[in-house]
């Protein structure tokens, strides 16, 4: 018999079926970035795309729409989509979560790791009294949620949002509106070991680590507040590693 390791590589589950629009989208990616479609250059028409490749006509516009939005071609009124004059300049993105959602979800958080805890300190400095109100009210909306046995997932983001608001840079609003989904792991993630009174205990440590957060802006604390911040989302991508160790996943 083969050793546990050697089995449970065999069994793991098989890679969803790709969807074809996104083999179409790789198929013409691949042709711009090999410099076979050069800047400039004309896309096949709709119809030379689904004939040729055996698609229908909603997965090449839907191709095209995916390969407009990278950055990598541009589409005129009744003229019909072109290589991009500047393909380097590809749009950021995250993609959606799938097989490898933990992995993503952990990039993800570190990114959050960079930018939110200077947005903490920047909010103690920055947040007038309406802010602070706003805050504080996003963090008894967390409390509240708990209560009612929820996961307090959409609460969650509206009080990390509203820390943002409070930092006076329209861009710290825009980057977490951004991640949107992606920003409470939970949400993305199945915690299967997370069940019942752990999952209370967990999200319980949430609301302090919030609690303590939004004590250090109030305050007007810019340091406690940078280090409250940087303490929860530390101990949040500490969780998350530790069910990826303890589920047999490696994150990377």
């Amino acid at each position: 018999m083969p050793d546990t390791s050697a089995r449970a590589r065999l069994l793991r589950p098989l890679a969803p079926q790709r969807n074809r629009t996104s083999e179409v989208v790789d198929r013409i990616a691949a042709e711009i970035h090999g410099g076979i479609l050069s800047p400039g250059d004309r896309l096949p028409t709709e119809q030379e795309l689904m004939t040729a490749m055996g698609v229908s006509r909603t997965v090449v516009r839907e191709a095209v729409a995916a390969l407009k939005a990278e950055g990598l071609v541009v589409t005129r009124q009744g003229s019909g989509a072109f290589v991009a004059d500047d393909t380097s300049r590809v749009a950021f993105r995250i993609e959606r979560l799938g097989e490898d959602a933990l992995d993503k979800a952990l990039s993800v958080m570190e990114l959050r790791l960079a930018v939110e805890v200077e947005a903490a300190a920047l909010a103690a400095e920055r947040a007038t009294t309406a802010q602070k109100a706003a805050i504080r009210r996003a963090h008894q909306a967390f409390i509240h949620a708990l209560d009612r046995g929820g996961a307090a997932v959409k609460e969650d983001f509206a009080f990390h949002l509203s820390i943002a608001q409070a930092v006076h840079n329209p861009r710290f609003v825009e980057f977490l509106s951004f991640l949107g989904t992606h920003l409470i792991p939970r949400q993305t993630v199945q915690v299967t070991h997370h069940q019942g009174d752990e999952l209370k205990s967990y999200l319980d440590r949430i609301a302090k680590e919030h609690a303590r957060i939004v004590e250090a802006i109030l305050a007007g604390e810019p340091a406690e507040a940078r280090k409250a911040m940087r303490v929860h989302l530390t101990n949040s991508l500490s969780r998350y590693r530790k069910l990826g160790k303890s589920s047999g996943h490696a994150p990377a």
